[in-house]
């Protein structure tokens, strides 16, 4: 229900219930791509806060003092810099710290940022006799932009759960300063192999497209299969060094004669809202049959079929109300 505040500097809001399942749900499908589901012991945290008592509460929060929250960078920051802490995310690692109590985790895995959460859960569970976990720590992953972490909040992310042609183009797409960072931490593929293709592109041996073509297909075999990794990558140079359009794509009817390009880029999933799509307008993200849209106040007449390409990889095919007559 409360946001993990790590790497944040403005507070997190609760989750209702409806958003909880919904997110359960996401991540479950996403971490069944890499763990046997039939191996998976999935436990809810509510099966012991559900019916937790305040004095139960109270007895957990004695093992901390506010001292010792506030060493961590982002509530120290934010106190520094007078910004609001809530009481909610004042007490999340050690909600998350009894998590491993409960569980008698022995092992405990999370990036960088989670340092210290998972620290307060070896410190939890050394006070309440238990067993204190190992605590294991991955290197944050910087998204397509090269520059912060991958997230959803900054739309720089691969979701492991996309379709291959997107996974395979948004890997073509980082910068070339992440390909070998992504090959160590991203894919099984052997130390040797990646230094040896590293060196290559350094010596100007192997371009580095070369290099970002071998690391997106990896990762779509990887997430998918070899058959499908081969077809996004065929998909891929045919679109995008061709300059043709997808094969497949999908489809989008309109019973309208006519859309203002706003709504449509909404309406299509392409934008969270009309801020989003008023701002890939302007800064040239969005096509309409080849042509750049030039101003947020275009209106697309549904007369015929229409394909709506946002970014460098999504299309959409638009079919009006009197194109199906």
């Amino acid at each position: 229900r409360i946001g993990d505040p790590s790497g944040r500097n403005e507070a997190r809001k609760p989750l209702s219930e409806d958003e909880i399942r919904k997110n359960a749900r996401t991540y479950l499908g996403q971490v069944f791509k890499i763990l046997d589901k039939e191996k998976t012991l999935v436990v809810p945290n509510s099966k012991w806060f559900g019916k937790m008592k305040l004095n139960d509460f109270l007895e957990i929060a004695s093992h901390y003092t506010v001292a010792r929250v506030l060493e961590r960078a982002e509530f120290r920051e934010r106190f520094k810099n007078k910004q609001e802490i809530s009481l909610l995310e004042f007490i999340y690692p050690l909600l998350q710290g009894y998590d491993s109590v409960m569980l008698e985790n022995d092992i405990e895995i999370g990036g960088t940022d989670q340092t210290f959460n998972l620290l307060v859960g070896r410190d939890l569970q050394r006070d309440y006799g238990k067993k204190q976990q190992v605590v294991i720590t991955m290197p944050l992953l910087e998204g397509t932009d090269g520059v912060r972490k991958m997230s959803k909040t900054y739309n720089n992310y691969i979701g492991i759960t996309e379709p291959p042609d997107e996974m395979y183009g948004k890997v073509m797409s980082i910068p070339d300063s992440l390909i070998f960072r992504y090959m160590k931490l991203l894919t099984s593929v052997p130390e040797e192999k990646i230094l040896e293709i590293e060196e290559k592109v350094k010596q100007d041996k192997m371009n580095p497209r070369d290099a970002k073509a071998f690391l997106a297909f990896e990762l779509v075999a990887m997430y998918h299969n070899r058959k499908e990794a081969e077809r996004a990558a065929y998909e891929f140079n045919r679109v995008f060094a061709g300059k043709e359009l997808p094969s497949e794509m999908p489809v989008l009817e309109i019973d309208k004669d006519k859309i203002w390009i706003v709504e449509l880029l909404v309406m299509s999933g392409y934008a969270k809202n009309k801020t989003e799509a008023n701002r890939l307008i302007l800064q040239g993200g969005v096509e309409v049959d080849r042509k750049t849209v030039k101003t947020p106040d275009m209106d697309l007449i549904l007369n015929t079929e229409h394909i709506l390409k946002v970014g460098k990889h999504r299309f959409l095919k638009i079919k009006g109300v009197r194109d199906k007559q």
